[in-house]
């Protein structure tokens, strides 16, 4: 495992890291999340971390499922927007060749669901091209008065 973890900036203050692209990899980025989270004054059991671990979860998820390219990790980046009371979290994966798609599960499906899991979570999310690969990003309130109303998707870029 590749340790890249960025110090504090005056603006934001994030985590970095680098993770194998595998559902063990997943499962880290989940825990690591709810720990930042606590650090950051988030306790485990709270709704913000609660809502950020399960959005870490899905991205995390499908960029291991379909992000992965043998042999090359996925980052996790959660930046604290103190000043918009907003986490954003970003998961970044070396397939750029593969769209984002919202499959229509059906009842009994047990996968297909985890865009729409981000959809009504986040307040607001998206994609980003990279020179490698892409980064699917969200944010979320760490509020209760600052919940969103509509959430939308943003455009790439």
């Amino acid at each position: 495992m590749n340790l890249e973890i960025s110090t504090p900036t005056t603006q934001t203050t994030e985590l970095v890291q680098r993770l194998s692209a595998t559902p063990r990899g997943a499962r880290l980025a989940r825990r690591l999340t709810s720990t930042q989270l606590a650090t950051w004054g988030y306790p485990h059991d709270s709704d913000p971390s609660h809502t950020a671990q399960l959005l870490v979860a899905e991205l995390a998820s499908n960029a291991v499922t379909h992000g992965r390219v043998p042999g090359r990790d996925f980052e996790l980046k959660l930046v604290l927007l103190p000043e918009r009371d907003t986490l954003r979290i970003e998961v970044s994966d070396t397939r750029g060749d593969r769209e984002l798609r919202f499959l229509d599960g059906g009842l009994e499906d047990e996968n297909g669901r985890g865009l729409v899991v981000v959809f009504v979570l986040s307040a607001r999310w998206g994609v980003a091209k990279r020179a490698v690969g892409k980064t699917v990003w969200a944010e979320i309130p760490l509020s209760a008065r600052q919940r969103p109303c509509p959430r939308r998707r943003v455009p790439e870029g």
